[in-house]
């Protein structure tokens, strides 16, 4: 079973740079978006064989999620329920027998960290919302979660120490929701590769000089470990400033 999660920096504008193309060639039987800046009705995609679930933003051109899925879920469930966090359209979850699939686009601190208590209690509450899942089965979560846990998660860590996507406090939350019981699966196959990115800088040639940063994730409950068959980056494939990650599980 196959599961891909790509934040598109703004899907019309991948859609014109091959996204529909990629779709196919990858042939997921999920897909996953994040920062899909679209509004209902804003686009019309012609995937035959998948269903489409969308989850906008109320403020235009910003944030939001989608999942293309191969086989119908049993229910979808839309944002966390909390009010102060559920106006971004940044989750989506499907259930299934076996699993839940969440997709989330994780708030950024910004520069100088000036949003970094709503990212503290963002990550708290999501947190919650993984763990209540995981209690009734198995959770597959996927997204850009804005941060680079290790320095072997980014090309300068050093220089970055301090910044959004890099500071001690959102570092420490997401060892915080692995230790609650999920596995990133990428570190989990390949725990000392270095240079393993899925985001550059459109300054700078970042993306030409690998000067990249692991944002984007695939974690799985601890209990599915076994069930990883691979785990990738897709680092070839442009249209964004990030690029999709896979993940295979054995089902």
């Amino acid at each position: 079973m196959r599961f891909l999660s790509w934040n598109v920096n703004g899907l019309r504008a991948c859609v014109k740079k091959g996204f529909e193309d990629t779709f196919w060639t990858l042939d997921a039987d999920f897909f996953c978006l994040q920062e899909t800046k679209l509004q209902p009705g804003q686009i019309e995609l012609d995937l035959p064989g998948y269903e489409q679930f969308w989850c906008s933003a109320e403020r235009k051109g910003y944030a939001g999620t989608a999942i293309f899925a191969k086989e119908p879920p049993r229910a979808a469930r839309y944002n966390l329920g909390l009010p102060e966090f559920d106006g971004e359209g940044r989750v989506i979850t499907l259930e299934y027998p076996e699993f839940y699939l969440v997709c989330v686009y994780t708030p950024n601190a910004q520069d100088g960290l000036r949003r970094l208590d709503y990212r503290m209690a963002w990550d708290d509450a999501f947190r919650d919302y993984l763990v209540a899942l995981d209690a009734d089965r198995p959770v597959i979560v996927c997204g850009d979660m804005n941060v680079a846990h290790e320095e072997i998660d980014l090309k300068n860590p050093k220089t970055n120490i301090g910044n959004a996507g890099f500071s001690y406090e959102e570092r420490g939350k997401f060892t915080e929701l692995l230790d609650a019981g999920f596995t990133d699966t990428f570190r989990y196959r390949y725990p000392e590769l270095e240079g393993a990115y899925s985001w550059w800088s459109y300054r700078f040639h970042a993306r030409d000089n690998n000067a990249g940063w692991r944002l984007d994730y695939f974690l799985v409950s601890d209990r599915l470990r076994g069930r990883i068959d691979k785990a990738y980056i897709c680092a070839e494939i442009t249209g964004s400033d990030h690029c999709p990650v896979g993940l295979d599980l054995q089902w």
